[in-house]
């Protein structure tokens, strides 16, 4: 028996980290990093570890199922892709003709490989409703940027320009543990930390880098906003603005100084809980100390203010001069030669230009939130349930468990039952894909071809396909078979997902195999673009003040909204409800609600954990260890108590993604620890329509 070693990509998260993949034959024994890999030096994280365990878990699905009983009655047949598709295609014409394509929705859940191509079709079919999770992760602090600057900044910790960050600020994101975030692995910004003279870490919970940082600002969960104004107002009014930056490539700074004026650090201490003394120190660390950058999270994104917050944190970049300048927050440059299909650096690949301009009236979301990418969720979900203004029929989830992601599960559980026709593409029969009506099987990062570059942007990086469980297939090679037989060639010009990637090296010189030989490209990274070609706004500068933001209708300059429920905005449910419930704090074993059935991780991580100050606990009888009720004025959860001096003593910290595969079907009890039941119906960011996940009001007591 042969045995090899394949240098491939990882993709159980989002760091993309290169791996080597070690076969015996054809099976998978371990994948391990790559110590020659310039984007991860070797790291790899414990779900890129546990990749052959996915692969081969026995309860994946391989073949493609149609349900024969009722909904939830666990009665499925086998059937083959070519039944599948032309069934597929058959139904969503049949409801595009007698109803209109609108009637169709789609959904995907966190940014996959597919991300992109998911958006494409939905347009090419010409619905406007496509949904999922980007009003709250991710996306607001990407299209800020590009009404900003023109394109999302991200830390240079790899020393292209022969410096690394001398200050590194890490923004309610925890990317040593979670294993990555925007294209880059945790080991290498964990090495990033290593080297700063300086940290400052933002955040409720005492993270790893919080241990050692210069500055730990332990903020009142969702008062991010606040902090960033009162940083601004510090770095203005005691002149540490780089001014050449700022007199020479920005636009509105003497709007900002004005708009600024009243949010001083003594104006947000209340809000946020946090000395004035501190906020000013840490104003000053980050501006006296160049480079310097700053890493965001999700924690950003889930606020009634997200889009104004990352607006903010992006000023502070501007107003200190380290936009694109080595060691600072750079604007990647991609390979040369490599067709860009990364939707964050490509706003063709959606394919917006293929929807019939017509439908965009028609969308279900009639309530307007000017930074919301997709068919706002909650909106999205609510008029299945009311039927207004019309019912969608049949619907398309691609690696999404909405049950588990969605911020009013039962709600979701209802609309999902009152749909026509259910189409679930994943890997397991999870809660959602137990209601389909018929499941397709999707493929593992092992068993994908490509050119990975959806966040990487300054590499592509070389997927290889070492392996084939059953019929199991990449999304993106379904997206085009079923585009193909609804006739949508325009948008989908390629015979096959192997000729458009052939498509998209042509002008490198290269086909995939020779690319495959080669394992990465790189972009020739160049500094301070914005001295030659500005920056990719209306201004040609940097936007302090955003005239894009304007014209959509929402505040130009950033402000700070109090969250809907607080002890500040809801002091009649605080007295009920003591306790400040922040959720999502991403856990190391798992990818969002993925993983649950590979017994490796969940060895590491056997049950949902709730994050409770041992002062709180031993006020209400609870020891380590004890089951706890988590309960919302919506719901409750049951969750295992972790005593930890790490946050404060009123807030809980409660993990977010939980269900029991093991648990009998259907449903595995998705409902039992499903930190999404604790959120109803709220009031909305009204830019982004984000729910405020990380900001609310809860009680526990002991099971």
């Amino acid at each position: 028996m042969e045995n090899r070693v394949v240098r491939s990509a990882c993709r159980m998260c989002h760091g993309v980290c290169q791996v080597l993949v070690h076969l015996e034959g054809d099976r998978v024994v371990k994948v391990t990093g790559d110590p020659d890999s310039p984007t991860s030096r070797g790291y790899i994280c414990p779900k890129g570890a546990a990749s052959p365990d996915l692969l081969y878990h026995p309860d994946r699905l391989l073949y493609p199922l149609r349900r024969v009983g009722g909904r939830g009655e666990k009665k499925w047949e086998r059937i083959s892709w070519e039944e599948a598709l032309d069934g597929m295609a058959a139904r969503l014409t049949a409801i595009k003709e007698e109803s209109g394509p609108e009637y169709f929705a789609m959904q995907q859940g966190t940014g996959r490989p597919y991300t992109g191509y998911t958006t494409r079709f939905a347009n090419a079919f010409g619905t406007p409703n496509f949904t999922g999770v980007a009003h709250l992760c991710y996306l607001p602090r990407w299209l800020v940027s590009l009404y900003t600057l023109g394109q999302l900044p991200i830390c240079d910790i790899y020393g292209f320009g022969d410096e690394y960050p001398s200050c590194v600020v890490l923004w309610g994101c925890d990317i040593t543990r979670s294993g990555a975030s925007d294209g880059m692995c945790g080991g290498m910004f964990q090495r990033a930390l290593r080297r700063a003279k300086k940290v400052i870490v933002v955040d409720p919970r005492r993270i790893a880098a919080a241990e050692k940082a210069d500055h730990w600002l332990q903020l009142r969960p969702g008062t991010d906003g606040a902090l960033a104004l009162a940083m601004i107002n510090t770095i203005i009014s005691e002149g540490l603005v780089d001014r050449d930056f700022v007199d020479g490539y920005t636009v509105g700074y003497e709007r900002l100084v004005e708009h600024v004026r009243t949010f001083t650090p003594e104006w947000a201490a209340p809000i946020t809980r946090l000395d004035p003394g501190e906020i000013r120190a840490a104003a000053r660390t980050y501006a006296a100390t160049s480079p310097a950058c700053i890493q965001w999270g999700n924690a950003v994104d889930m606020s009634a203010c997200n889009a104004q917050t990352a607006r903010s944190l992006l000023i502070l970049r501007a107003l200190t001069g380290n936009i694109d300048r080595p060691g600072g927050d750079v604007l990647w440059v991609p390979p040369a030669g490599v067709k860009q299909r990364s939707v964050f650096m490509n706003l063709e690949v959606p394919g917006l230009q293929f929807r019939p301009p017509e439908v965009a009236g028609r969308a279900l979301d009639a309530e307007r939130y000017p930074v919301c990418p997709i068919t706002h969720p909650p909106t999205f979900w609510r008029s299945i349930v009311e039927g207004d203004p019309y019912r969608i029929r049949a619907m398309w989830i691609v690696g999404s468990n909405p049950l588990l992601t969605m911020s009013n599960p039962r709600q979701t559980e209802k609309a999902l039952g009152m749909l026509e026709y259910l189409v679930v593409s994943d890997f397991f029969l999870t809660p959602t894909a137990e209601l389909a009506d018929l499941v397709l099987p999707a493929a593992t990062w092992l068993e994908q071809e490509d050119v990975v570059n959806l966040h990487k942007i300054w590499c592509v990086l070389a997927r290889v396909k070492v392996a084939q469980e059953g019929e199991a297939r990449d999304d993106r090679e379904v997206i085009f078979d079923l585009a193909h037989r609804l006739g949508l060639w325009e948008a989908f010009p390629w015979e096959s997902w192997r000729e458009h990637l052939d498509w998209a090296l042509e002008d490198t010189g290269m086909n995939f195999e020779e690319f495959c030989s080669r394992g990465i490209l790189r972009g020739e990274m160049r500094y301070h673009k914005y001295r030659e070609q500005g920056f990719a706004t209306a201004s040609g500068k940097f936007e302090i003040y955003a005239s894009a933001m304007e014209a959509m209708g929402a505040p130009p300059l950033p402000v700070y909204r109090e969250p809907p429920m607080s002890p500040l905005s809801t002091p009649e449910v605080a007295r009920e409800y003591p306790l400040i419930l922040t959720t999502g704090a991403k856990i190391r074993e798992f990818f969002h609600s993925e993983g649950r059935q590979i017994s490796s991780l969940r060895e590491k991580h056997p049950d949902p954990l709730a994050e409770i100050h041992p002062e709180t606990a031993a006020s209400l009888g609870i020891e380590d260890g004890d089951w706890v009720w988590v309960e919302t004025p919506q719901d409750r959860v049951k969750m295992r108590a972790r005593l930890w001096e790490g946050i404060a003593p009123d807030v809980v910290s409660a993990e977010h993604g939980w269900w029991f595969p093991e648990d009998e079907a259907p449903g595995h009890g998705w409902h039992r620890s499903n930190v999404n039941l604790l959120f109803g119906e709220m009031e909305y960011d009204p830019d982004s329509g984000s729910e405020c996940l990380r900001s609310w009001l809860c009680r526990i007591q002991k099971v």
